[in-house]
């Protein structure tokens, strides 16, 4: 649903925003540029940045493998702003319920129509999805804010899912492969998806969105919605908090890398060294944005960000239906003719050019998709 918003800077946590219209930035036009500059000049480590845009084969960590875990993350930080704070305000909970429900339903549908479902009518159509796994795993976490009480309580159940996965992944036999196996046509996540996930699978014997990465992935949003409860909640200076978070992200990272031998990361299986790793770069990162911007209060530069995070669902979507590349070359196309080669440079810079002058728009009409 589109609304107007009077949004007051001071009630928001700007570096939040900030991070998410970075984490969005990378997904819908700087990682494009990024590309771009590597293919067309020659410097020192471009061959290592040009293949961190891109996501790796199956096992293994790159930038790109991380923005949409990130956003996750994020979407996780932001839970005790928007469904804590209500319940102190006295909203009943069953209130939140259905708006977290509807919630989920929007954008399990969006993503599905993402996918293409209605060019088809629906035939072979793929239910799984970004956003629906963003929907459904934001679900699960604010289910647990809404229904914990006690901060160990939402701990319990966080190690309840990472447990969990990691007992089905590591130790419970697939029919006819045995366990402990992490092989696309063989893991415990396809034969799940043959069984759980409807419709087609994005590849042909799993789904990276699948059920089970759904359900694991949601321990990234529940990590994401810890850090922003102590963010929110602990009584205690800013720099002490972006210290405990930073020393929590460290933690997982180092944490991750340990595990890592014995119990791979693989995004496409959503496995726990995988989203502990994220989890604790989205955390380091985090204390570094909250104690800029929130607790130092160097705020100008964020617009640069914000006005991407602000509508970061709007972006996505109409990045689908939108062609910001054919755009940028009717616009700047008589300035990058003169480049030659390295024209394609100038069309990136322009892509994002375009994007931001769109959302800058919205911005400053107040108009955000809020989902």
């Amino acid at each position: 649903m589109t609304e107007k918003l009077r949004i007051k800077p001071q009630e928001r946590l700007l570096s939040l925003d900030a991070l998410r219209g970075l984490d969005m930035l990378l997904l819908v036009g700087l990682t494009g540029l990024i590309k771009t500059i590597c293919d067309k000049l020659d410097f020192a480590g471009d061959d290592w940045l040009f293949n961190q845009m891109l996501h790796v084969e199956w096992e293994g960590f790159r930038i790109h493998d991380f923005i949409f875990p990130f956003f996750m993350f994020l979407s996780g930080v932001s839970i005790p702003y928007s469904i804590s704070s209500k319940l102190e305000k006295g909203v009943a909970k069953i209130e939140l319920l259905k708006k977290i429900s509807i919630r989920m339903v929007l954008l399990v549908g969006l993503g599905v129509i993402y996918n293409g479902a209605t060019e088809k009518g629906f035939s072979d159509a793929r239910f799984a999805s970004v956003l629906g796994q963003i929907g459904i795993s934001y679900f699960i976490a604010a289910l647990v804010f809404i229904y914990s009480k006690e901060f160990k309580t939402k701990l319990y159940w966080l190690g309840g899912i990472i447990l969990s996965i990691s007992i089905l992944q590591l130790f419970i036999p697939v029919p006819g492969y045995g366990s402990g196996t992490f092989e696309p046509a063989t893991s415990i996540n396809a034969w799940f998806d043959g069984i759980f996930t409807p419709g087609r699978l994005h590849e042909t014997e799993y789904d990276p969105e699948g059920f089970l990465c759904v359900i694991s992935a949601a321990s990234i949003t529940i990590m994401g919605a810890v850090i922003g409860y102590i963010i929110r909640s602990f009584d205690m200076k800013g720099e002490k908090k972006s210290m405990i978070i930073a020393l929590v992200g460290l933690g997982l990272i180092v944490f991750s890398i340990l595990l890592s031998p014995v119990y791979p990361m693989i995004k496409k299986m959503w496995t726990i060294p995988f989203n502990l790793l994220s989890a604790g770069i989205g955390s380091l990162l985090f204390a570094i944005f909250y104690f800029i911007i929130d607790v130092k209060g160097f705020r100008k530069w964020t617009l640069i960000f914000s006005v991407f995070g602000m509508n970061s669902i709007a972006i996505y979507l109409i990045c689908k239906f939108v062609s910001f590349g054919r755009i940028s070359s009717g616009l700047f196309g008589w300035i990058a003719i003169p480049f030659g080669e390295y024209g394609g440079i100038i069309i990136g810079i322009g892509v994002i050019c375009v994007q931001w002058s769109l959302l800058y728009m919205m911005y400053k009409k107040q108009i955000f998709l809020r989902v």
